[in-house]
């Protein structure tokens, strides 16, 4: 899927995945993020992403292969001891129900959802 649109948002995360055509599938299914452009590259990986939701963004890519200095820098999860590499922040309209989204689709939920002291609701959770 190819888009010649500029993004209007102007700080984009960007995130690895083992299996990045999975992630794509997932993040749409889980949380509602459509695909933006997706280049993909040799068996079967995705050399870049880019997904949207609302006026948000964020990039993906399959974790290692791809060669060049960022794949040096940025890791999955899973290849630095299952920690979390990345931890983007998604405003939603409703987070119950965006949460409720999330558990269907299988994200782990880390915090349930809850009022904030500053303000707002949220959760959290961790994608597979």
């Amino acid at each position: 899927m190819m888009s010649t649109s500029t993004p209007r948002c102007r700080i984009i995360p960007s995130l690895r995945y083992k299996d990045a055509p999975a992630a794509i599938d997932w993040l749409g299914k889980a949380f509602g993020f459509e695909p933006h452009l997706v280049v993909p590259g040799e068996n079967g990986t995705i050399v870049h992403a880019q997904l949207v939701f609302g006026g948000g963004m964020i990039m993906l890519g399959s974790s290692g292969g791809h060669g060049g200095g960022y794949d040096e820098l940025v890791k999955a999860p899973g290849e630095v001891g299952g920690v979390g590499t990345q931890s983007p922040y998604v405003i939603v309209d409703d987070a119950d129900a965006h949460h409720a989204r999330a558990a269907a689709a299988g994200a782990e939920v880390l915090l349930p959802p809850e009022d904030a002291s500053y303000g707002g609701r949220g959760y959290t959770c961790r994608d597979p």
